[in-house]
């Protein structure tokens, strides 16, 4: 008569399997998984994302330049394209562009603020009002309003830029502002924060996505309406346009075209890498 083999102390048997003590099988002794390890970061901006642009913006105008060597240009063509006449307009144009924004941001969004606190809220309907009738009005028509009030030069066309781009910085700050959860700033006073501190530690931060959408919005409508400020004198790129227009000489009219579109695309790019990188970690998406 055969007998059963020994089991060892602190073991059972149940429904023909050997367990133990501790309530692992006999069967299985791979070791529990442990904890996940830490998740590796997102990586906020692709090398497709540096590159891919860049490269573009490169060939076109490489194959411009190419282009521009081959073609034949008169006299005219040539007076309004040599003598550094191309740098000097591309550089008016970047100066205008940068002007208007750096006042569109001082003015829209510390307005955009004072828009959002309690004792100005009732006024925000009316200021976006006023907004957005600076943006509805055609630029062409604002510009000339603001020719025959100040007269020719650059300050005209700065004032007209500012007013045409100030709605899309003014109206995401207050969306922004008005978007953040009260829970999350009832609590942010619950310990204790001064109302300066929550709005530019928990406000501020939360709103930052939709400010900088409406600030890159603004930086690309500038680039698009400093082409107008050649008609109140302010020079820029809208200067080789109009020459190419009026002369009809086409490569004039092209190179002022792509210089433009290629200047708004790079704005753009660069905006859009800056809304990547200042946007708060805690606020993507897997972090």
């Amino acid at each position: 008569m055969s007998h059963p083999a020994p089991r060892d102390s602190g073991t059972h048997e149940a429904r023909g399997h050997l367990f133990r003590d501790d309530g692992e099988a006999d069967h299985d002794d791979r070791p529990a998984p442990g904890p996940p390890g830490p998740r590796k970061p997102a990586r906020r901006v692709s090398w497709q994302k540096l590159t891919f642009l860049p490269v573009f913006l490169l060939l076109v105008l490489l194959g411009t330049w190419l282009w521009f060597r081959g073609a034949d240009l008169d006299a005219i063509s040539e007076n309004a394209l040599g003598g550094g006449n191309v740098w000097l307009r591309l550089r008016q144009h970047i100066q205008l562009t940068v002007i208007s924004t750096f006042f569109v941001l001082i003015i829209a969004i510390p307005l955009g603020i004072l828009l959002t606190r309690p004792r100005l809220r009732r006024a925000a309907p009316i200021a976006t009002a006023l907004a957005n009738i600076g943006q509805a009005t055609p630029a062409i028509g604002l510009l000339a309003l603001m020719v025959i009030w100040l007269g020719i030069g650059e300050r005209p066309a700065l004032i007209g830029i500012i007013i045409y781009a100030v709605l899309p910085v003014l109206s995401n700050t207050v969306a922004g502002l008005k978007a953040n959860d009260p829970t999350l700033l009832e609590a942010a006073r619950g310990i204790g924060m001064s109302p300066r501190g929550v709005l530019l530690k928990v406000e501020l931060p939360l709103a930052v996505p939709l400010i900088l959408a409406g600030v890159r919005t603004a930086l690309v409508l500038n680039v698009g309406t400093a082409t107008l400020a050649t008609f109140g004198g302010g020079g820029g790129l809208g200067d080789l346009i109009t020459t190419g227009i009026t002369n009809q000489r086409m490569p004039v009219l092209v190179l002022g075209s792509i210089l433009t579109v290629a200047l708004a695309l790079l704005v753009d790019w660069l905006a859009s890498l800056a809304e990547l990188l200042l946007r708060p970690r805690g606020l993507e998406v897997g972090t």
